[in-house]
């Protein structure tokens, strides 16, 4: 006969409601409570129904993740492991919605807000107007966002700092001597707002700081699957050639430090490169860079998403988590 949430109260020592609380609100049960309780249903073969679970509780037990580009993308795919690795432990899943048109987009905001069928937000790195806030609203839920370029009628957000950090790069190079130096950055495409976007004017603020925005280019390539091409050969087009340059991402910079030997530029003998992200390869291609965690920034956000939906105040609603300048090998002073 099939074990009933009874039975496992009844062997466990504890009531139903816990029982129930620590398959649909794990958060609400003591550690050492819920691992007794799950250890007997393990034992009795129960297993709770979700759906069961969702109505009794109100809730869709889903959180709506709202992102511009694929989930596969380096940043995207570590938001998603830190609020996976804690949301799922709470008994909620994650739903993705990629949203890289105005036609996706609209739909979005006007079918979930009717479906009801999120407990939370999540907006990853893009802006969401004033009216789309609104809608969101009217569901009466928590709006979080991850690295996102404003943060007004959010409940809470995890961000870093882009601006001061393309700053920390720009005065890492100027530092060492290099005053011609470019900045490459990938055109997305899309009509969005992204926080990204703010490490173009951060390039710009260092140079000017520096008196040297005379000496300085801004390349960016088309959007599509040809980026690295387009960056390297607009690189090698500049006359005077520059002794330095900036990458708003590790994902441009590292396909152009594979390739440009080929064409007898060595970095950073001839040129110096910095990125951004300390993404994956990163180390093993010897690429300076900016690092940032977005495991980390995700693993936050996901908590701060199970105190809003509790009803509990997040130890900080507005966070801004540090990056950090991290040399390899690919800077040095320019020839002399």
């Amino acid at each position: 006969m099939k074990s009933t949430i009874q039975d496992v109260a009844e062997k466990a020592g504890v009531s139903v409601s816990t029982v129930s609380r620590s398959f649909t609100r794990p958060q609400l049960v003591s550690s050492r409570t819920r691992d007794r309780v799950l250890e007997v249903a393990e034992q009795l073969d129960f297993r709770i129904s979700r759906s069961a679970a969702a109505l009794k509780s109100g809730q869709s037990l889903r959180i709506a993740m709202l992102i511009s580009d694929s989930i596969t993308k380096w940043f995207n795919s570590h938001v998603f492991e830190g609020l996976n690795d804690v949301l799922q432990d709470a008994g909620y899943d994650i739903s993705i919605y990629s949203m890289n048109t105005f036609e996706a987009r609209n739909r979005f905001f006007t079918n979930l807000p009717v479906r009801r069928n999120a407990d939370a937000i999540v907006v990853c790195s893009f802006n969401i107007e004033p009216k789309e806030i609104a809608k969101l609203g009217d569901m009466d839920v928590p709006i979080v966002g991850i690295n996102i370029p404003a943060t007004d009628r959010f409940n809470a957000a995890v961000n870093v700092n882009d601006h001061d950090s393309m700053k920390l790069a720009v005065n890492h190079l100027i530092g060492l001597g290099h005053h011609r130096i470019a900045f490459v950055r990938a055109g997305h495409g899309s009509p969005f707002q992204y926080r990204a976007d703010e490490r173009l004017a951060g390039f710009m603020d260092a140079c000017k700081d520096a008196g040297i925005t005379d000496q300085v280019t801004a390349i960016q390539c088309p959007p599509g699957q040809d980026v690295s091409n387009s960056a390297l050969s607009q690189l090698l087009a500049l006359d005077p050639a520059p002794s330095a340059v900036c990458f708003q991402t590790d994902e441009l910079a590292i396909p152009v430090l594979y390739r440009i030997r080929r064409y007898g530029r060595h970095v950073p003998e001839d040129l110096s490169m910095i990125g951004f992200d300390d993404s994956t390869y990163s180390r093993q291609m010897g690429l300076t860079t900016i690092r940032q965690d977005p495991y980390a920034m995700g693993k936050s956000a996901a908590e701060k998403v199970l105190d809003l939906i509790a009803d509990r105040e997040p130890h900080t609603r507005f966070q801004m988590f540090p990056t950090h300048l991290v040399l390899r090998d690919t800077t040095k002073p320019p020839r002399s």
